[in-house]
This record gives C-alpha cells, sequence and structure tokens, in this order.
C-alpha cells in the first residue's frame, strides 16, 4: 500500500520549486545556520557531490526562512547521498519515540522465540497507526527501562535519554540516533528479523492520513512510503514537531530524519518539516537521475 500525500486542514503544502534547490554550484555551500546559532553540518555524496552541495544551500536557504531550531538526518545508499545537520542535537521526542517503544516490543518477542501476545498487538497497531497516547503508555510500562534502554544499546543509539516516569514524550532524542533507529526497520541486519521488520513497516505504511504529513511530502511517484511523526506544545521551545520516513521503491530504501522545535504552532512546524522534506525528496531525485 503506497500512502496518499497528506491533505487537508492540518497539512500545510508548501511548494518549493526545482529552482529553489538548484544554486550556483561553482559556490562553496555555507553551513546550516538557524536560530541556535551556526552549524556545521552539510549533505555529501561520494559519488554525487553536485547534487550534495545544491542540498546543503537549500537546507540552509530554508532554515533561514523559519523561526525554527531544526535538526536533519539523511541517508540514500543508492546514491550515496547524506546529511547530517545538528545530529546531535537533542529534543524532546514528542511521539516519535513510539517507533523506538514498537521496536523494544518487536525485540522482546524475537529475544523470547514468542509470537507477539494478544496484549501487545492490540496496542501496537493504534499507538503506531492513529498515534495512541495511552497504547504507548501501556506498551512502555510494560518493556520497563530495562529493556527499552537494551533497544537502545543494540540500535547504536547513544546519544538518546529515556524520560523518567511515564513522560516517554520527554525522552531526548537526536536526528543521527533517529536515523540509527530508522536503519533497524529499512534494511537486514541484526537487531530485527525480516518479519519484524515488515511488521514495523507495515504499521508504519498504515499511519491514518491526518497524521502523514510530514517527511513523505515530494515523495517521487510510486515510492512506498513508511511514516512516523511527533508533535507536543512546551513551555519552553515552544512546539515541537518531528517526522521520520523510510522510503522503498525499484531502488534501495532511503531515509529522512527531521526534528525541529521553536515553532510559534504546530501547523508552522509541520511547514517547517515539509519544505525540508520536498528540497531533500528533489535532491535524491536528481542524483539518481546522474
Amino acid at each position: 500500500m503506497t500512502l496518499p500525500l497528506p491533505a487537508g486542514s492540518r497539512t500545510t503544502t508548501r511548494l518549493i520549486t526545482a529552482a529553489t534547490l538548484l544554486f550556483v554550484a561553482s559556490e562553496p555551500a555555507p553551513a546550516v545556520t538557524g536560530p541556535a546559532g551556526p552549524e556545521s553540518g552539510r549533505c555529501s555524496s561520494a559519488a554525487h557531490s553536485r547534487p550534495a552541495e545544491e542540498l546543503t544551500r537549500a537546507i540552509t536557504r530554508v532554515v533561514s526562512e523559519r523561526h525554527s531550531t531544526v535538526a536533519v538526518a539523511v541517508e540514500d545508499p543508492g546514491t550515496g547521498l547524506s546529511c547530517a545537520v545538528r545530529a546531535r542535537e537533542r529534543f524532546d521526542s514528542a511521539s516519535v519515540i513510539k517507533v523506538t517503544i514498537m521496536g523494544a516490543v518487536l525485540r522482546r518477542a524475537q529475544d523470547e522465540g514468542r509470537a507477539l501476545t494478544p496484549f501487545e498487538e492490540d496496542n501496537l497497531r493504534p499507538m503506531i497507526v492513529q498515534s495512541d497516547n495511552d497504547a504507548a503508555t501501556a506498551l512502555w510500562r510494560d518493556l520497563g527501562r530495562a529493556r527499552l534502554a537494551e533497544f537502545l544499546r543494540l540500535s547504536g543509539m547513544a546519544d538518546t535519554v529515556l524520560a523518567e516516569g511515564d513522560r516517554w514524550g520527554r525522552t531526548q532524542i537526536t536526528a543521527g540516533d533517529e536515523m540509527k533507529q530508522l536503519a533497524v526497520f529499512a534494511a537486514p541486519g541484526p537487531v530485527l528479523t525480516p518479519e519484524h521488520r515488515a511488521f514495523g513497516l507495515d504499521l508504519m505504511n498504515q499511519v491514518e492520513e491526518d497524521q502523514a504529513w510530514g517527511a513523505p511530502l515530494g515523495a517521487p511517484d510510486g515510492t512506498t512510503v513508511h511514516v512516523k511523526n511527533g508533535w507536543a506544545p512546551r513551555e519552553r521551545h515552544a512546539w515541537h514537531v518531528h517526522s521520520l520516513g523510510i522510503f522503498t521503491d525499484p531502488g534501495e530504501p532511503y531515509r529522512i530524519a527531521i526534528l525541529t522545535r521553536d515553532n510559534p504552532s504546530e501547523e508552522y512546524g509541520i511547514d517547517t518539516v515539509q519544505a525540508v522534506a520536498q528540497v531533500v525528496h528533489a535532491a535524491r531525485v536528481a542524483a539518481a537521475s546522474r
């Protein structure tokens, strides 16, 4: 099933033309900047240096036009394109922590050599597909910190700090760690079996349409989308709005993690995320066509 592009009153479809992406290639790409000051991160690709430089410029332009603080991580094995912008800066997780909870539940079942229990299945689906908070709390409590921490360790997510108590949305995450987490589901590896990876991807492919905004915007036709978003108002740093995406097409899956804070509203944060997503997808298409 291929998810439709987001539509409706909850999403802002800010269109960025291809011209936004294309800059004078002979000029060095600037560092990405934002409200928190300069950022040395940029995009690179050994095989496609020009699209990578263009993407650095495009992200710089998008971020400079927003009030948000933005972190971006991109990995595209097919073109070699990767980005790491503020990749180790921590953000409140909001609901993207639900992917971690899902991963820990799947790993526990795998370790115990059993199928998912009715309790696990009954909570995993609404937690991911509908972003149900009660389901997330039930699984968070059932797992306990040790199981959650073990999944982080196995996934190499050393910069993630689990929240205390039931305040799972206050877990501190980074774009770099979220990229590692997405890799657990996107590619074969030692953390999850193919069956468990497929289960998680299937749920992320069924996210309700009004929550399928963010990283999918601008994905090429024919791409299958797996997404999980998070959004929460905070007393400091205003709205946190995040989007994680895994994208599969005839080539190798590619991954995008976009974390934002300091958004004056949820809609503003969605617009920020989608502006970044569009230029990333455009750069990926440009690299793949060269």
